[in-house]
């Protein structure tokens, strides 16, 4: 096989996904979210479930199922996008991220429990890796659930505040950037940073949106520029809701969570009083057009550290 039929041949394995996604007209749905227990049996049940709300879901899949999905979504290209979920202090990890763009994924996540900030210089080359393939990435931000309290473990909320992303973004400018949970309980620090951050957002995935079922309101104290002329407010671009992306964070296979958390989602937006046009943005728009928008490439060469 000569050396152009085996670039062409690397070229349509990464770019099949990105056409598949491309083809027929914005779902309703797009989920940044959405963990997979390594089952085929759940992947069967999401597509179903994403059938039926025509939606698209961010499968976030340990490096042990690669394989598993790598086949899988070529079969349902309108409805799963990969993401590789590694850990930053993999010794392999960016062998892996290299792996996970081979395999035609398109971000990598859900970033978790560094054992130093996220915004570490140690994590940079990571983060270069990524921009250079115009990879979506997706970090775990503010509280996080302890599993086994009886076995000692070296994972600190204090690395995950939404706060360690703002020095990613502004240095990784062509990276698109998710904060999970808008970065419960930090959600003022969350939104400010994203307000100045054309490529931050946040899914409110997780307690956020149950312990404040009874003040949905707060949230207006949030994302409060919209529509403020102001020189402490961003020129044009979208407005303060469009910072939100719709995020399930279903995991251990609980599909049920979905349904739960998108009727959060609605409640909370309509109590707001959140324009139908921001809502099919969060729900949908904004990151159907960061994923059929033209790849991103980035080097860091010539670049001050």
């Amino acid at each position: 096989m000569g050396k152009t039929t085996i670039l062409l041949a690397l070229f349509l394995l990464v770019a099949a996904p990105r056409a598949g996604i491309a083809q027929g007209g914005s779902p309703k749905i797009v989920d940044a979210h959405l963990h997979h227990n390594g089952d085929p049996t759940f992947l069967e049940k999401l597509v179903a479930k994403l059938d039926s709300v025509d939606g698209v879901a961010f499968l976030l899949t340990p490096p042990k199922f690669l394989e598993q999905v790598r086949a899988f979504i070529p079969q349902h290209p309108r409805r799963l996008v990969g993401f590789g979920d590694i850990s930053l202090d993999d010794p392999q990890a960016l062998e892996l991220v290299d792996r996970f763009h081979a395999a035609g994924f398109r971000g990598l996540g859900e970033i978790t429990s560094p054992l130093k900030n996220y915004d570490d210089r140690g994590y940079w080359p990571i983060y270069e890796r990524a921009e250079q393939y115009g990879m979506i990435l997706l970090f775990h931000t503010g509280i996080v659930n302890r599993e086994n309290p009886t076995m000692p473990a070296d994972i600190s909320v204090d690395r995950m505040r939404p706060t360690t992303l703002d020095a990613i973004v502004r240095r990784f400018p062509k990276i698109t950037v998710i904060g999970a949970h808008l970065g419960n309980p930090d959600y003022a620090w969350a939104a400010e940073i994203a307000r100045w951050n054309p490529n931050l957002f946040f899914d409110l995935s997780g307690s956020s949106l149950i312990k404040k079922q009874n003040d949905y309101a707060f949230f207006k104290s949030i994302f409060w520029w919209s529509g403020v002329v102001s020189p402490h407010t961003p020129k044009g671009g979208a407005g303060a809701w469009e910072k939100l992306v719709f995020g399930s964070d279903v995991f251990d296979g609980e599909l049920e969570e979905f349904d739960r958390e998108l009727g959060r989602y609605h409640n909370m937006l309509d109590a707001c009083g959140v324009s139908p046009e921001a809502q099919a943005n969060i729900f949908s728009g904004t990151l159907w057009r960061i994923l059929n928008q033209k790849p991103r490439t980035g080097t860091m060469r010539g670049r001050k550290a």
